[in-house]
């Protein structure tokens, strides 16, 4: 009894996933954003948490400047609708 692999049966089709590959931004038009997010790692001891408004930032950047590296995406999918909403609810003064 002798089990055949047939490895060559069927081909696979490599896509690049939806999200994860965070593409370089090789022109550097989002840097600033990304070195303010980079200190803010720095200062709070990496604690991402403390950071989000800077990490919302620098999404933010990438989707408005790098549309072709980056798809645009509403920013409650990415993991910040409770910051939008803080945002929404403190209104200026006039």
């Amino acid at each position: 009894m002798s089990t055949a692999m047939n490895f060559g049966s069927k081909s696979f089709k490599p896509r690049p996933p939806d999200k994860g590959a965070f593409p370089l931004d090789h022109f550097g038009e989002c840097s600033a954003f990304k070195e303010r997010f980079m200190e803010c790692l720095r200062d709070s001891g990496y604690e991402s948490g403390a950071c989000r408004q800077r990490a919302m930032a620098y999404l933010e950047c990438r989707m408005e400047r790098q549309v072709q590296l980056m798809a645009n995406e509403p920013l409650e999918k990415l993991g910040f609708k409770d910051l939008i909403d803080e945002k929404s609810e403190v209104k200026p003064e006039k």
